[in-house]
């Protein structure tokens, strides 16, 4: 018995800032929709790095829609200019959007997905496809169906390897085992502590949750031994553009790490490609060894697109993002300010009414920006609506960096706003936002900054 896929809930992958985002427009809108997130809370990675405060304020941080609904349970938003941390950002944002009426119903928590298909089609099959429903299954087997998919899903949970050549390095499984590796953005500051204290510990990225890292490494008992290992031949990039950022926060990060470079209280490893990790160091392709108990992996992140192997994805072979967006947002040309604005035209696929929004969205790039994310669901929920006018109406805001290079090599771009040619392009009257990521200041918390550009 087929089944009217008009009458379905659009399914939203991941419950983090972007898959929230695309529950309020959805809300917004009143199309019946159903948010399937694997952890068993709001933005459960958030959480992962709750101990981070962004670099970005709170005005570049939260959606529109979702303001205009939690604005009308008579919740206040936060200062506009103050710096939030991940915590802060679940706890005074998200999850109470999470609890707003509108949405709270139509979570589902701990549904993790495991494949996605069209009902009674393999991805072969070509003659009415487009009319039949999405088939969700997820990982305890119990199935859904759906008029639509948005993946929201993010990349977090699939960090890149150590490995300079984008595989993993020879002896990083056995370093995970045991307990050696940590990815991303580790809490060294406070439950994670114990494991860096005293040690000869080496990050590896030139991002801001590198950079971050390193400054908090920086803040621990004068017997830990910080190393910096980058694969640039030098780390300028990495400075950014200090006083010329419009994020404050931000600009000082790379002034701070500048600083600590210069006074030789971290150590940089340049031209660095991790081949090997042995008993007690990291082993480049040309046999450089840095010294390594712990091991930070900053090198970012890439997607997952295994659950979706039965549908028809258009997927660049270089990046993993859509076809058509691949040159937009290509790091070897673009820095996050350069990337222009855009909207479902750019994030559709052959697979009719499936969307990729957020970080998996660029795929690997690492130029992905918050307020990007949100007019991206802003966009394609007006095309699963059918108001292609709104959705073609892309706008975009987005504060100045002081820095843009577009000489990116690898995921280890330098995090940029628009430059002022590109600024004049875009249009205004919607907030942009940041995704940033940890960071902490010499002297105190400050901010982060993968998600801006890892």
């Amino acid at each position: 018995m087929s089944t009217n896929a008009s009458t379905l809930p659009v399914a939203v992958i991941g419950a983090g800032p972007v898959g929230m985002a695309a529950a309020a427009q959805l809300a917004t809108r009143n199309m019946p929709f159903v948010v399937l997130e694997a952890g068993d809370t709001v933005a459960a990675s958030v959480a992962q790095w709750a101990h981070v405060r962004l670099f970005s304020p709170w005005r570049y941080n939260t959606d529109p829609a979702a303001r205009a609904l939690l604005e009308t349970t008579g919740w206040t938003a936060p200062d506009p200019q103050q710096l939030p941390t991940g915590g802060d950002l679940v706890s005074q944002y998200l999850a109470p959007l999470a609890a707003h009426p509108a949405i709270a119903p139509h979570i589902r928590y701990g549904a993790t997905v495991s494949a996605i298909a069209r009902q009674g089609f393999d991805k072969v099959r070509t003659t009415g496809r487009e009319h039949a429903p999405f088939l969700i299954r997820l990982a305890d087997d119990t199935e859904l169906l759906a008029r639509a998919v948005i993946d929201a899903s993010g990349t977090w949970r699939h960090p890149n390897p150590v490995g300079g050549n984008g595989l993993a390095a020879h002896g990083e499984a056995e370093a995970r085992a045991n307990g050696r590796v940590f990815d991303g953005m580790p809490d060294v500051l406070g439950v994670l502590r114990p494991h860096f204290v005293g040690k000869n510990v080496a990050v590896i990225g030139a991002g801001h949750s590198a950079t971050g890292t390193v400054l908090a490494l920086a803040e621990l008992a004068a017997d830990t031994t910080v190393h910096w290992v980058v694969r640039a031949p030098d780390p300028s990039r990495a400075y950014g553009g200090g006083a010329a950022d419009a994020l404050p926060a931000r600009g000082s990060i790379g002034s701070a790490v500048k600083a600590l470079v210069e006074q030789g209280k971290v150590t940089v490893h340049t031209g660095f490609f991790a081949h090997e990790i042995t008993g007690d160091a990291v082993v480049s392709t040309d046999g450089e060894k840095v010294a390594a108990d712990v091991i930070v992996n900053a090198t970012g992140a890439r997607p997952d697109h295994t659950a979706a192997t039965e549908l028809r994805l258009d997927l660049d072979p270089i990046l993993g993002s859509t076809r058509a967006l691949a040159p937009l947002i290509d790091p070897n040309q673009h820095s996050c300010g350069t990337v222009p604005p855009h909207g479902a035209d750019e994030l559709a696929h052959p697979e009719a009414g499936f969307f990729i929004v957020g970080a998996k969205s660029y795929g690997r790039a690492p130029t992905f920006l918050l307020a990007t994310g949100y007019e991206q669901t802003r966009s394609v929920v007006a095309a699963i609506d059918g108001d292609w006018e709104a959705a073609r109406n892309v706008q975009l805001e987005l504060p100045e960096t002081g820095v843009c290079s577009t000489n990116a090599d690898t995921a280890e771009s330098s995090c940029c706003g628009p430059t002022p040619d590109v600024k004049r392009g875009l249009a205004t009257g919607v907030q942009g936002g940041l995704i940033s990521l940890p960071l902490v200041t010499i002297g105190g918390p400050a901010s982060s900054g993968d998600g801006c550009c890892s």
